[in-house]
């Protein structure tokens, strides 16, 4: 997951990988890395979720965390912690797939647009906007299933369930009842994963370019895995543990499911030699 204009060789694909590095099953594969890495981790966070939506909903009956599972449990019992479970896990299965699939294309589409050199000294700035171009397409996957979620969580007696909810908003307001959240997701999710995705790839390629000078003898193949990649103000600090909790845990999912099915991993970004000439590097 490096600077994609480098790839593994054709020998090496043959013999370590599934399939090849930019190829249909590649994106396949990644995108069901997204799907389990994002589906899986926000439906497990939904109790922490519904209580920062109290929160920020209804201040003065839910004070705190705390007090706002408290409150939780005693009105609705455990099930009710579980509310709005279903849009989740659907709503962002479908962000991760979009997410994580289409940065890979996005990727590598960028990357052939700017050319090997420029792909090389613009490496940020390719990752920025592949991650905000993903992000994009994601939250469109995902509004639907965010706007059900949110009626479900906090409009007591509107709905427990999705299969009530999405009729129940098609016959209000139609289509736009669904989308209507699609900005505010953007504002949100687009800066978040660009920051996510740059920092992620500029740490792993920071890494591996370190461990490479401790241990010459080793190829960035060798040493990629050895690494691995395991990796309003109200509901503000039920945020941060959840932002923090999903984003450890996505890394890890999806970087387990990259193991799991033999991808290819790029080695880290490294000065094309064209450039190396020009720059005078070399003679």
């Amino acid at each position: 997951q490096t600077d994609p204009t480098r790839r593994p060789s054709p020998s090496a694909t043959v013999e370590e990988y599934s399939c090849e590095y930019d190829s249909r099953k590649f994106y396949a594969l990644c995108g069901f890395g997204g799907v389990l890495s994002c589906g899986l981790t926000h439906t497990a966070v939904v109790p922490l979720d519904l209580v920062k939506c109290h929160m920020q909903v209804d201040p003065q009956k839910y004070k705190g965390i705390f007090n706002g599972f408290s409150v939780t449990l005693k009105e609705d019992g455990f099930c009710g912690l579980a509310k709005g479970w279903a849009p989740t896990f659907i709503g962002y299965s479908l962000q991760g797939l979009c997410k994580f699939g289409f940065y890979e294309v996005f990727k590598v589409l960028y990357s052939n647009m700017l050319g090997e050199e420029n792909a090389y000294l613009w490496r940020t700035s390719l990752y920025l906007a592949a991650s905000a171009s993903a992000e994009f397409f994601a939250d469109i996957a995902l509004a639907p299933m965010e706007a059900a979620k949110v009626r479900i969580q906090t409009q007591p007696g509107f709905s427990n369930t999705l299969r009530d909810a999405a009729p129940k908003m098609y016959k209000e307001e139609g289509l736009k009842a669904f989308y209507k959240g699609v900005a505010p997701l953007w504002m949100r999710q687009i800066p978040y994963t660009m920051m996510k995705f740059a920092c992620f790839e500029r740490t792993v390629a920071d890494s591996v370019v370190s461990v490479l000078h401790k241990e010459k003898g080793s190829s960035a193949s060798q040493v990629l895995k050895r690494l691995g990649f395991r990796g309003v103000w109200k509901g503000l600090c039920a945020r941060i543990i959840i932002i923090s909790t999903l984003t450890a845990l996505q890394w890890f999912i999806y970087d387990s499911v990259k193991v799991y099915f033999r991808l290819p991993r790029p080695p880290p970004p490294e000065m094309p030699e064209s450039l190396k000439k020009k720059l005078g590097y070399t003679q």
